[in-house]
């Protein structure tokens, strides 16, 4: 009966070691995988040194340190498309989830009336809506129109409507024709602004 090669048995435990190694991160096992390959590869890299000599052994070292990560590195980019990875992961979210969708974003450019006193905060009426609001630098007496000039967060700032403009009229996609003013941004003429 013919016996195999001890070299080749050092081969055959790299393989069942790196096997063990790709097995763990597809299937965790809390480690055990792990212990198993870590000794299939250590006893192959004994064995390699005691058989073939420090060559032989070195080069089975180098054999185990450049392929287990590799190897690894492999498995986890393998990992989110297998059903395991999948539970384990979950769904990458789609566009349409993390976006974030503001209704009030839609104000932007719209008129309405103030319904209190805005020093600098209080009450607008728009579209019917009632919203809390912050004017921009002046005071606003309740009836007069007011613009959204911007909404962020939770907070809508509002100035006064320009001249003509009255509540149910908007000229939010027409920025090309708004003058520096209704845009609410300052001159850059006057450096002291």
């Amino acid at each position: 009966m013919e016996t195999i090669d001890p070299l080749v048995w050092c081969a055959l435990l790299v393989v069942a070691g790196f096997a063990l190694l790709v097995l763990e991160v597809l299937l965790p096992s809390g480690g055990i995988l792990s212990i198993l390959a870590g000794s299939a590869l250590v006893a192959s890299i004994v064995i390699a040194f005691r058989v073939g000599g420090p060559t032989t052994g070195f080069t089975f070292v180098t054999i185990v340190m450049v392929l287990a990560p590799a190897i690894l590195t492999a498995a986890f980019r393998y990992l989110p498309y297998t059903p395991i990875g999948r539970a384990l992961l979950g769904e990458p979210p789609k566009d349409e989830d993390v976006a974030p969708t503001d209704p009030r974003r839609q104000l932007i450019g719209k008129v309405g009336v103030a319904r209190s006193k805005m020093l600098p905060s209080g009450s607008v009426e728009i579209d019917g809506q009632m919203l809390d609001a912050v004017s921009k630098g002046q005071a606003i007496e309740p009836g007069q129109n007011v613009q959204v000039i911007e909404v962020r967060g939770n907070r809508v700032v509002v100035r006064l409507a320009p001249d003509g403009m009255h509540p149910g009229t908007s000229n939010a996609g027409d920025l090309l024709n708004r003058s520096i003013e209704e845009l609410g941004i300052d001159s850059l003429d006057d450096p002291l602004a």
